[in-house]
């Protein structure tokens, strides 16, 4: 499905975040310039989330208060990715401070997988679908 215009920026920006997710997890494989040893890839995820990841969930929260009365499933929806956003947070927070930091990086590669792809394939179709022009065009104008 094509990304609405207003859509398309977090769309993109998720792209980063799906491959950090599967450098984190368990048995991950080897990418080209990407850290391959655990304290690297904890230094990786952390940069990431400071340089990129918490100023992508803050627009994502700005996009749900815009649209969450489109449709009762979005405002649903919407409590879940903000819940879910936390949760991820205190992982990345866990990473540098646990005994055991490939356990946890586990579980945050396949966390932050589920959420990235509800995104996609559950809340970004719901919104195009549901929300109008007008709210899309204002989410466009917020977003920038």
């Amino acid at each position: 499905m094509k990304r609405h215009e207003s859509l398309a920026s977090l769309s993109r920006e998720h792209h980063g975040a799906l491959i950090l997710a599967q450098l984190l997890k368990r048995g991950a494989p080897a990418y080209k310039g990407l850290p391959t040893d655990v304290p690297g890839k904890i230094i990786y995820a952390m940069n990431m989330f400071r340089d990129s990841l918490k100023e992508h969930f803050r627009k994502e929260e700005l996009l749900l208060e815009k649209v969450q009365h489109c449709h009762d499933e979005i405002n649903k929806i919407s409590k879940e990715i903000i819940a879910e956003h936390k949760q991820l947070t205190r992982y990345f927070l866990m990473l540098d401070k646990t005994v055991n930091p490939e356990d946890i990086m586990d579980i945050l590669g396949n966390t932050l997988d589920v959420h990235i792809r509800k995104e996609e394939r559950v809340l970004f179709p719901l919104i195009q679908e549901h929300c109008s022009e007008k709210v899309l065009k204002e989410v466009e104008f917020l977003l920038q």
